[in-house]
C-alpha cells in the first residue's frame, strides 16, 4: 500500500544569541500546545538545532500540511506560542516564526 502522508523538512533561523534560551523553552512544551498539534495532524515531529549558527531544521509527517498549518493557525495555543517564540527567531518584523519558515522540497526518499 502506498503511503500518501507528506514528509515536510522547514528551515528557520534563530538569533545566535538567543539559542540557549530558546532550548530551554522546548525543555517544557506546554501540554496544550503538544496537543493542537497532534490534533491538527502533526506526527513524528522533530526540530533539530545546529547551534554555532542558530539553524533549526524541523521534521513532520500529516496528511496535508496546509491543513495542517491552517488548523494550527486557528488555536489560541498556537497565537500565545508563537508570541512567546517570535523574539528567538530572525524573521521580518512582527511575522510570527510559524509563517516564516522555508520547506525544502523532498527529492529522494528511501524506506
Amino acid at each position: 500500500m502506498h503511503d500518501t502522508r507528506e514528509r515536510v523538512c522547514f528551515l528557520l533561523t534563530l538569533r545566535a544569541d538567543r539559542v540557549a534560551d530558546y532550548l530551554a523553552a522546548h525543555a517544557t512544551v506546554w501540554p496544550d500546545m503538544l496537543a493542537a498539534l497532534s490534533d491538527a495532524g502533526w506526527s513524528n515531529y522533530s526540530l533539530f538545532l545546529r547551534p554555532e549558527d542558530g539553524l533549526v531544521v524541523g521534521y513532520l509527517e500529516t496528511d496535508d500540511f496546509e491543513r495542517a498549518q491552517s488548523a494550527m493557525a486557528s488555536t489560541e495555543v498556537n497565537a500565545r506560542w508563537q508570541r512567546s517564540m517570535a523574539e528567538f527567531f530572525e524573521a521580518p518584523p512582527g511575522a510570527r516564526p510559524d509563517t516564516s519558515l522555508r520547506r525544502l522540497s523532498e527529492y529522494f526518499h528511501l524506506d
